[in-house]
């Protein structure tokens, strides 16, 4: 059931219509309709360090064909991606401090401004996850201001990865709060090659502090239409998967019976 969370009605519209397949489809206007709703909330993510050029030039063709919302690729596959999806909707998205976050303030920073630069319009940072852990807030808290700085001043989103899997539940809650604070546009749960990735408790967690101030991107072993679902229930409105293709096409599938 939704959980009255505060996130946009078109996330709460896809959720009811999740839960109710497939007679909910015609709600939202046919299996059509539903399946472009579902993939406006959707980062497809290509961001492994074997990818090749042909690679993301067909994960970008599958971007553009679903509609996504932003196709995620590393630094050096930004200009690749933007040369790729140029004339569409889809936004080029890039990572900055990935994966691990340990990184120096000043390179985070230089990385998505370069990012930005070559076309990307979203950024994904990992915080400096040893530090929120030492209680150093205010270097959290400072980092996360620069690089939202940065991309507001382009007119483009900050995702914080928070890498939740490491974290303690005080923690999670203290880093959402920093991520708020300092400008960002959402708080995320996972990198993906951190030691767990999104969990319904996390995306849940993070929802009640930000509430309406941000959004929550989950990400990280999301591999089903179920984990999709699960995930925009407790509070997510983005998902980052590099599954996405086959979740839609399940998707399809079942709201087409």
């Amino acid at each position: 059931m939704w959980h009255s969370n505060p996130v946009p009605k078109e996330v709460r519209a896809v959720v009811e219509a999740l839960e109710r397949l497939p007679k909910s489809a015609k709600k939202i206007g046919g299996p059509d309709a539903l399946c472009r709703a579902f993939a406006a909330l959707v980062d497809h993510t290509l961001l492994k360090p074997e990818a090749l050029p042909d690679d993301i030039r067909r994960a970008c063709g599958q971007a553009a064909h679903c509609a996504f919302a932003a196709m995620v690729v590393n630094p050096c596959y930004v200009a690749l991606a933007a040369e790729c999806l140029k004339g569409t909707d889809v936004a080029v998205a890039t990572v900055a401090g990935f994966p691990l976050g340990a990184s120096r303030t000043d390179i985070k920073r230089r990385e998505a401004q370069q990012g930005l630069e070559d076309g990307a319009r979203e950024v994904d940072m990992v915080i400096q996850v040893g530090a929120l852990k030492a209680g150093n807030d205010e270097l959290v808290e400072d980092e996360i201001r620069e690089l939202a700085q940065a991309c507001r001043a382009r007119k483009a989103i900050l995702k914080v990865i928070l890498e939740c899997a490491l974290l303690t539940d005080e923690e999670k809650e203290r880093g959402a709060r920093l991520a708020v604070r300092a400008g960002a546009h959402f708080v995320k749960t996972s990198t993906g090659f951190g030691p767990g990735g999104a969990t319904r408790e996390d995306v849940a967690l993070l929802r009640a502090v930000v509430g309406g101030d941000a959004g929550v991107k989950a990400a990280g072993g999301i591999r089903t239409l179920a984990d999709a679902g699960s995930m925009l229930a407790a509070g997510a409105s983005r998902l980052g998967m590099s599954s996405s293709v086959s979740v839609l096409d399940e998707l399809r599938g079942r709201a087409s019976k």
